[in-house]
């Protein structure tokens, strides 16, 4: 090995970068695979990653994150921690599991498309080095809950979930596809490592890796802290893709691009992330509440680099985003847990008097929006009427991020203007959409989207038989002893007063 200083070499061996003289450039990168967006080959030749890395550097750095949180779960496997940990705590890494774990294999394909079809050298080499990150993070992800199996039967669903049609795994996978296997090398930089990993990752995996160490659970935060420093810099593949097409006319695309892939990721990531911080985590544990992080993390720190990098905030974010901040997980909350047969963790109400108390003070007004349902709720468990709890019917679900439509919440908050989803009638068909984000970004490609169908859609059009409440239960794979529960056996409801509103005076 030659005795020479890392950046005497490091640019000549990573950037590697020639003209084609026997092929033509559409043949090497077709535009399904590598749209360049109108920019010249060699335009994209000065792409240059923040953070840089070798392979030997790499492998090294790999090896000790392993030994160190292997060696952790390996302690932490043979004790008692699991079972003491919080049921909302343990309700939230199950959901986490199930939700994580096999996309993140799936992010290796989308990295390998960056590795093969990126258009920079030091790009293809950067994306390779993310490409081993993903396949590290799916392994690791099903071998920790696969380790929980003997304690937890549920954690299969870190491997099982993603292969059926569940709903919310109907949604999961439908985001993903969309923008890992369905995508350019170009909009997956943009989409993927920029949107997605720079913004929404930064909130699951920090946030969650400080909580699992508050409660106790050292195994789960050695293992999201680990992933979260290879995310930290694979994800800088999207701000050099950005910084070239804003310098050569394109920022229009990495607008669309961003304001596209900021919607669809708010979406889940409020449905996982906003329900494990406000509603699963034990309330003693609570640093911030959800709406806190999302102005820390994603109002201040995401929306700066937006601006450094010459983009403009989604059209969407006064309206539509901001105002959602107050209300949207807590009627995602209400609604899982009321349908909490569908899923396949046990829901934690999260509203005991004392946690009512703290959703107040970080939400104001969320008692005369949401307290009285948990209300009847909870005077029909204390009357020992636990089936009027229970769902006969389904909800309307979103055409375009599969999550129920929850609108009437926003309505009944003053967040919105009328209760009503939003409809398209094309060629036939009409599409039910939860907001007018989700249909702007149905109608800006709607042949990428129109061939779907909702877990609603298969069940009205005869696709699940019997078409009954079991029926639809079956077709999502869920048994009975899978099926969520009331992650405390309702002692949130025995706590709770008889007229909570009474009570408040």
């Amino acid at each position: 090995m030659p005795r020479l200083a890392r950046s005497e070499w490091y640019d000549l061996t990573r950037d590697m970068n020639w003209s084609l003289s026997y092929v033509k450039e559409e043949e090497v990168w077709p535009a399904e695979l590598s749209d360049g967006f109108g920019l010249p080959a060699e335009a994209w030749w000065v792409w240059d990653e923040p953070y840089k890395v070798t392979y030997p550097e790499y492998v090294h750095n790999q090896y000790g994150k392993d030994a160190g949180v292997y060696a952790v779960n390996a302690v932490i496997g043979r004790s008692k921690v699991y079972e003491q940990l919080d049921p909302g705590w343990k309700s939230a890494i199950i959901a986490h599991y199930g939700v994580i774990a096999i996309p993140e294999y799936l992010a290796s394909l989308a990295e390998s498309r960056m590795g093969r079809f990126g258009r920079a050298a030091a790009w293809r080499n950067m994306a390779t080095f993310g490409t081993l990150d993903e396949m590290r993070h799916g392994q690791i992800q099903t071998y920790f809950p696969h380790g929980l199996l003997a304690r937890e039967p549920r954690a299969d669903w870190a491997h099982k979930a993603l292969h059926t049609n569940e709903w919310g795994a109907v949604a999961a996978r439908s985001l993903f596809d969309d923008m890992f296997t369905a995508n350019d090398a170009v909009s997956t930089a943009v989409q993927l490592t920029f949107t997605f990993e720079t913004g929404f990752t930064n909130l699951q995996f920090l946030g969650m890796a400080a909580d699992a160490m508050k409660v106790g659970d050292v195994d789960f935060g050695a293992l999201i802290s680990s992933i979260q420093t290879d995310e930290a810099r694979h994800s800088q593949q999207g701000e050099p893709t950005i910084k070239l097409l804003v310098e050569h006319g394109r920022k229009d695309a990495a607008q669309q691009l961003v304001d596209h892939m900021f919607w669809r990721s708010w979406r889940l990531f409020a449905l996982l992330t906003g329900l494990s911080m406000d509603y699963y985590t034990p309330l003693e544990h609570r640093g911030h509440s959800f709406k806190e992080f999302m102005q820390e993390w994603i109002c201040k720190q995401f929306l700066d680099q937006f601006r450094d990098f010459g983009l403009e905030k989604p059209w969407y974010w006064d309206e539509h985003f901001l105002p959602e901040l107050d209300w949207y997980h807590h009627a995602l909350q209400l609604g899982i847990w009321y349908w909490r047969p569908t899923v396949w963790w046990n829901p934690d109400a999260g509203v005991a008097p004392e946690e009512r108390e703290w959703l107040e003070e970080k939400y104001p007004g969320w008692h005369d929006t949401f307290g009285g349902h948990w209300d009847v709720i909870a005077a029909n468990l204390r009357a020992g009427r636990p089936e009027a709890t229970l769902p006969e019917t389904f909800p309307m679900i979103c055409n375009l991020c599969h999550v129920p439509v929850v609108a009437p919440a926003g309505y009944r908050a003053g967040r919105l203007a009328s209760p009503l989803p939003k409809i398209l009638d094309r060629d036939g068909r009409r599409y039910v959409f939860c907001s007018a984000p989700c249909q702007w970004v149905f109608e800006q490609a709607p042949r990428r989207f129109q061939g779907h169908t909702t877990v609603i859609d298969r069940f009205l059009g005869g696709q699940i038989q019997p078409p009954t409440m079991e029926g639809a239960l079956a077709y999502m794979s869920l048994s009975p002893e899978e099926m969520g529960r009331d992650a405390t056996d309702y002692a949130w409801a025995q706590a709770a007063p008889d007229d909570h509103a009474a009570a408040r005076g």
